[in-house]
């Protein structure tokens, strides 16, 4: 979130405003630490609202918890939009998000759906454009 404050002083400073929900805590990777996704979708840097947003999508960040307590990024990306499927069916299982993506990372352009599933670790993940 610091990153989004500096990020939008670059661009011409006025106030960063965080939607309530922009940051989730939930248990991704099933092994109990709470995990975090957090989603600009809904960030705005003073009257603008495309900052954070593109036609690919909008920021979107995951980190996960590892034992010691400490954080790991393991996503960076532009998101259309994501849902996190349901509980995984064993315990320590890790979850899966649904992501909607630009539709260049299917081989498509834009305009076209794209989406992709990803169970959450703690190893960092990337989508790539074919």
């Amino acid at each position: 979130m610091r990153y989004a404050g500096e990020e939008h002083e670059s661009q011409g400073g006025g106030a960063v405003t965080f939607a309530r929900d922009t940051v989730h805590r939930i248990d991704l990777t099933g092994d109990g630490r709470k995990d975090y996704i957090v989603d600009f979708s809904a960030t705005k840097c003073g009257e603008r609202e495309t900052t954070y947003c593109g036609t690919g999508g909008c920021v979107m960040n995951i980190l996960v918890t590892l034992a010691g307590g400490s954080v790991r990024p393991v996503f960076d990306g532009y998101v259309r939009s994501y849902k996190v499927v349901a509980p995984p069916t064993k315990r320590g299982a890790a979850r899966t998000i649904r992501f909607d993506l630009h539709g260049s990372y299917c081989g498509g352009f834009g305009a076209q759906a794209c989406a992709k599933e990803k169970a959450v670790t703690a190893t960092p993940f990337a989508f790539k454009q074919p």
